[in-house]
Formats: C-alpha cells, sequence, structure tokens
C-alpha cells in the first residue's frame, strides 16, 4: 500500500477525530446493538448462551452507521471544491479511494470494537464459545466493509452530504433487509435465492451463527473491492469530463 493513501487516511481520521457526529454515531451504535439485545431480544429471558441475538442487530445498525460515516467523505470534497484539488495531486485514483475507505472503516472497527464490553460483561453468565464469538466479530467487519465501501461509491455520485445520506441509506436498507422480504412474501425457491444473493444480512447470517463460510467472505471481500473500482471510476470519469 502507498504511503500517499495512508497518508491521505491519516488526514481523514483527523478529521473524523474532531467531529461531534463521529462521537454521536458511536454513542447512537452501542445504544441501538444494547436496547436491541437485552430489551427487544429478551437475553436475559432466552436461558441460552448465545450472543447471535447481540450480532443480528448489527446490520439494522449499519443503515444508519455507515451512511453518516461516508456521507461527507466525498460529498464535501466535492461542495467544496477540493476534490478537483485532489485529483490534481500527484495520486492515483486508487490511492484516494483507499485512503477514504481507511479511515472510513477504521472509525466503524473502532465503533465495533467499543462493543467488547459487552460479550465480556455476560462470559461469567454462562458457558460461551469464544469460537463463535471471534467468527461473529469477523463477519461484522467483514459485513461492514462491504457497506462502506458502497456508502462511499454512494458519496461520490452525491453533491452534498444529505444526499449522499439518504441515497447510502436506502441502498444499505435495500440490501440489508432482501432476505427479509424472500422470508415473508414466500416466493419460489429458485427465485428467493438469487434475490438472497445480493443481500449483504443474508451473507451475514452463518457469520452470525459464529460460523466463518469461506463462500460468504468471498462474497464480502468482492463487494468490497468492486465499489471500490466502481469509485475509482466515477473519479476517472470526472478527472477528464
Amino acid at each position: 500500500m502507498k504511503v500517499s493513501a495512508l497518508a491521505l487516511a491519516r488526514k481523514e481520521l483527523y478529521s473524523y477525530r474532531n467531529s461531534p457526529v463521529s462521537y454521536g454515531i458511536c454513542l447512537f451504535f452501542l445504544l441501538f446493538v444494547s436496547i436491541w439485545f437485552f430489551y427487544f431480544q429478551r437475553f436475559f429471558t432466552l436461558n441460552m448462551a448465545t450472543l447471535r441475538p447481540f450480532f443480528a442487530g448489527f446490520p439494522l445498525a449499519f443503515i444508519l452507521v455507515i451512511p453518516v460515516i461516508t456521507m461527507k467523505s466525498w460529498a464535501e470534497e466535492r461542495k467544496l471544491g477540493s476534490i478537483e484539488l485532489l485529483l490534481t495531486m500527484p495520486f492515483s485514483e486508487w490511492d484516494l479511494v483507499l485512503g477514504k475507505f481507511i479511515a472510513s472503516f477504521t472509525v466503524l472497527g473502532i465503533i465495533i470494537g467499543l462493543t467488547i464490553p459487552v460479550p465480556l460483561t455476560l462470559l461469567p453468565l454462562g458457558v460461551f464459545d469464544g469460537g463463535v464469538i471471534v467468527g461473529e466479530y469477523t463477519g461484522s467487519l467483514l459485513l461492514g466493509a462491504s457497506a462502506t465501501a458502497l456508502g462511499l461509491f454512494l458519496s461520490c455520485l452525491s453533491k452534498n452530504q444529505g444526499g449522499a445520506f439518504l441515497g447510502s441509506a436506502s441502498a444499505l436498507l435495500v440490501v440489508m433487509l432482501l432476505s427479509q422480504f424472500t422470508q415473508t412474501v414466500g416466493l419460489p425457491l429458485w427465485l428467493a435465492e438469487g434475490i438472497n444473493f445480493f443481500s449483504l444480512s443474508f451473507h451475514f447470517e452463518t457469520f452470525a451463527k459464529g460460523i466463518i463460510d469461506t463462500k460468504d467472505a468471498a462474497f464480502f471481500i468482492i463487494t468490497t473491492i468492486l465499489f471500490l473500482f466502481l469509485n475509482t471510476q466515477v473519479l476517472l470519469f470526472r478527472k477528464w469530463s
């Protein structure tokens, strides 16, 4: 990885650190997944040593959290006109995109990491499988990487932060809830499987069970690379248009 991408990532992380929105969305995520787990999923009445209901709330929280993290990445640069300055610098499009992605994904990783005290607090209450918890956190990070890349791509297409947020939130709402749609509508199996293939939450289900499925991991990695590639193509188009 080039130094230029890491330098841009450090610049972006500095702006996140000084943004009250970053702390607000972090607090929102922690409250959302905790309330989802303890109140809506009624953990203490399950009589089971499992964190699966806890991680099941992550895709829902990502629908709002990731758009907030990514909305200003490119949209703000475009609004301020600084994107033209970036494109004239001796950075490749991949350097710029990777720098933005590393910064956004690092922020998301920190937010996810702050949930670790929840399972640590619950460990004395039952016999939890450490390997399962590792698998669930691994899936959360892979899901977050794919969703972050999608959010950055849509931010690059937007003219302002509001449009970037609405576009990303709408897109994530669809790709996160597609699998729930197929379950409730009662579609033919072949059609349901075809639709589920594009659902991020569907590929997260095996990880939520603590199972690291290489096919689902490959899906997240490929979609992350795909959206980052599309992001570079948008930048190339703007550079030469």
